[in-house]
């Protein structure tokens, strides 16, 4: 694990299989890259080259300063990732100042539990970065160009920690997750042949 924090993205998968995240870091050398993957990231860079032409009005501003693919970093929350879009609102239009994140979503689907808690997890780090309150943020649907809004909740904000703690403990304790409970998830995963117990 890279000094002690885990990617958001671990959260996202956490919350989606457990087992796929206890993979990758007690066995980290087995994990293939897919052809889903490939289009995941090349789909991400594609639609950042898109943003910086789009206006703010999608996510219901009409003025801020974007920061594109930005790295952040959190000792203390112990995470690490990297921000589609971050935006910088000034107080004029709101009442004070504030930052809102943006995720583009490969998918077509109203986003889960797993999407909210990574963008909660976006939004704790943002606060922390740029000294900013961020109460919303907004999920960018590349396929349909729908805009889904997300409010960081208080609720969101004590999963994120709590998740952490739970990674923590099955990833130091080496300690392999249960399965998750709908076994979908399992009919493509690049992982299935280490599941003996599901398959």
């Amino acid at each position: 694990m890279e000094s002690n924090t885990f990617e958001v993205t671990d959260l996202k998968q956490w919350v989606y299989c457990p087992r796929v995240v206890y993979y990758r870091y007690c066995l980290p050398d087995v994990r293939p890259v897919t052809v889903l993957m490939e289009a995941g990231i090349a789909g991400h860079r594609d639609e950042g080259a898109r943003e910086e032409r789009r206006s703010l009005r999608p996510y219901g501003l009409t003025e801020g300063e974007r920061a594109f693919d930005l790295a952040l970093r959190s000792e203390r929350l112990g995470l690490r990732g990297r921000l589609d879009l971050a935006v910088a609102v000034p107080g004029r239009t709101t009442p004070g100042a504030e930052a809102v994140v943006v995720e583009y979503k490969d998918s077509e689907r109203a986003a889960g539990a797993h999407f909210k808690l990574q963008m909660a997890a976006y939004a704790l780090l943002l606060e922390e970065a740029w000294g900013l309150p961020v109460r919303r943020g907004f999920f960018y649907a590349i396929p349909t160009r729908q805009v889904e809004p997300v409010t960081i909740t208080a609720a969101l904000r004590r999963k994120v920690a709590q998740t952490v703690s739970d990674l923590r403990a099955a990833v130091v304790g080496e300690r392999l997750p249960e399965a998750p409970e709908s076994r979908r998830p399992c009919v493509s995963c690049e992982f299935r042949r280490f599941c003996n117990d599901v398959v």
